[in-house]
């Protein structure tokens, strides 16, 4: 059990912040908030440096892509308060033709390799990443494999037919 209730987290993040965070869901027991991008840098900060609050870790940065939504990139922070052991989610919705968001590497230095990971495969633009190149990917590739904007299979493959399978 966590010294702070996720129902604290939220007081303070609410007097704070007000209607700049959405109204925070906690789907099994995982606060969870949206925010956007404008005030994204400002949300993290006071995440990490609040004295009661202290989210010192930062665990995780991912993209999601949902195509049939009006800001159909996502980017999710995960963030781990140890001296509190609570966790929290937040999450940005960025448009999906350029999505730009600012970096986190300026509070944690491991953001570096998970925007990095997160430019790659879903093409965010992490505005002020001291090297946002592609990291596991080939440099000249000209797509993010993890955007939904390309078929699952191959609609010419002979291997997939019915009368392969006795239909």
């Amino acid at each position: 059990m966590g010294k702070i209730s996720n129902q604290q987290v939220v007081q303070s993040l609410t007097s704070k912040f007000g209607d700049k965070i959405t109204i925070p869901t906690e789907p099994f027991g995982f606060l969870t908030f949206e925010t956007s991008a404008d005030n994204i840098s400002e949300v993290l900060r006071f995440l990490k440096e609040d004295k009661e609050l202290k989210f010192n870790y930062l665990t995780d940065i991912t993209g999601i892509h949902f195509p049939e939504q009006e800001l159909s990139i996502g980017v999710i922070y995960h963030l781990h308060s140890l001296s509190n052991n609570v966790r929290i989610r937040i999450k940005v919705f960025l448009d999906g033709k350029a999505p730009k968001i600012p970096t986190a590497t300026n509070l944690w230095e491991g953001a570096n390799w998970m925007e990095r990971e997160t430019f790659d495969f879903f093409g965010i633009d992490f505005e002020g990443h001291p090297n946002l190149v592609r990291i596991l990917n080939v440099d000249d590739m000209t797509v993010f494999p993890m955007r939904r904007e390309h078929p699952l299979e191959d609609p010419n493959r002979v291997d997939k037919k019915d009368y392969f399978f006795g239909r």
